[in-house]
């Protein structure tokens, strides 16, 4: 399976404050959904969710994946540090 890599990474605090996590890819960013995320609803991490795992599938863009990882955390008020 494609990890598909991202050309630039994202680097965001974790539900830990001061504490930060940087992905690369949108395998990376799948599992911190399913598994690490503070919130578990709303439109942009549902989003987010399906198509992270539709660019591991090779359905879409994994920049498309990236895009909606980062409206999820958007939507769910955690902090990305800007690269």
């Amino acid at each position: 399976m494609n990890q598909g890599y991202w050309s630039r990474p994202v680097t965001f605090e974790t539900t830990t404050l001061g504490v930060y996590r940087t992905i690369s890819s949108t395998a990376e960013a799948a599992r911190v959904l399913l598994d690490d995320w503070p919130v578990d609803e709303g439109a942009s991490f549902l989003g987010a969710k399906s198509l992270c795992l539709a660019a591991l599938e090779g359905v879409i863009d994994h920049e498309e994946a990236r895009q909606a990882f980062l409206k999820a955390a958007e939507e769910a008020g955690v902090f990305v540090r800007d690269s």
